[in-house]
């Protein structure tokens, strides 16, 4: 067990730089925070490298005592209340957090699985949590994202994910244009939203399919849209013309458990 005082300790400082991507790409690492994320990463056996405690807890039990025991397991380190406070990322802290190694073995796309995800340009660090927290809803275990897209990896987005983080597969590409012909190979197709069409969600079989969502504003790139065998639309009969990209997410994976559950 270590014991940290001072914010000028290089392991505090490391710590913080981590709330940037640059760095967290680096050091191939990110911070989560909180009791139920770090439970959660400790039961999905997730790379845990240290843990930072708050002195007080312990002696408040806010950590449940078996917890605790998991927890003892691993590399801990305690800091006092006021220096937890300093390296947090919310407002109310649990006293907890971990430092997690990224996974070095998130290139492979899994062929087996019936639909692939892909994510064009998503920039909403919650709409993206959403969307890992509904693809692990459906049983599904990676998503394709963009150079654009917002990083996986972020602070708010690893807690908005409420654990899905450690069960759903990133897998980064360069450049997802190329990434997509070459799933194509392996006898996917394309699914792209579009106003310009007349087929819906409700009208495709979701089996062999990669789904794209595309970016809040602009939607899905022209490019990507070019690759699409299939366009398709969520039918609306109120004024309002789109969605939000995470709640358009879950009504199509989940047309996709309703046609799975059916057969």
């Amino acid at each position: 067990m270590q014991r940290i005082t001072s914010k000028e300790n290089e392991f505090v400082k490391h710590i913080k730089k981590l709330k940037d991507k640059k760095y967290r790409d680096i050091n191939n690492e990110y911070v989560i925070e909180g009791i139920k994320l770090v439970a959660e990463a400790i039961q999905e056996e997730a790379p845990i490298k240290q843990i930072i405690l708050c002195d007080d807890c312990e002696k408040d039990e806010a950590i449940p005592k078996d917890l605790m025991y998991e927890i003892a397991k691993e590399e801990c380190i305690y800091v006092p209340e006021k220096l937890f406070r300093y390296i947090s990322e919310v407002e109310e802290p649990q006293g907890i957090l971990a430092i997690v190694e990224k996974d070095p073995k998130n290139t492979q796309i899994d062929y087996t699985q019936d639909i692939i995800v892909a994510l064009d340009n998503v920039q909403d660090p919650g709409n993206l949590g959403t969307i890992l927290r509904t693809v692990d809803s459906v049983g599904l275990t990676q998503i394709l994202v963009s150079k654009k897209t917002a990083d996986a990896f972020n602070p708010k987005v690893v807690r908005s994910t409420m654990g899905a983080i450690f069960r759903v597969k990133i897998i980064e590409c360069d450049d997802l244009e190329k990434t997509l012909k070459e799933i194509k190979k392996h006898k996917f197709k394309i699914v792209a939203s579009s106003l310009q069409t007349e087929n819906t969600i409700y009208d495709i079989n979701y089996h062999k399919k990669v789904i794209i969502i595309g970016n809040e504003a602009n939607g899905i790139e022209q490019q990507i849209q070019a690759l699409a065998d299939e366009k398709v639309k969520i039918p609306m009969i109120g004024k309002t013309e789109s969605l939000n990209a995470s709640v358009a997410t879950g009504i199509i994976l989940y047309e996709y458990v309703r046609q799975k559950k059916a057969k």
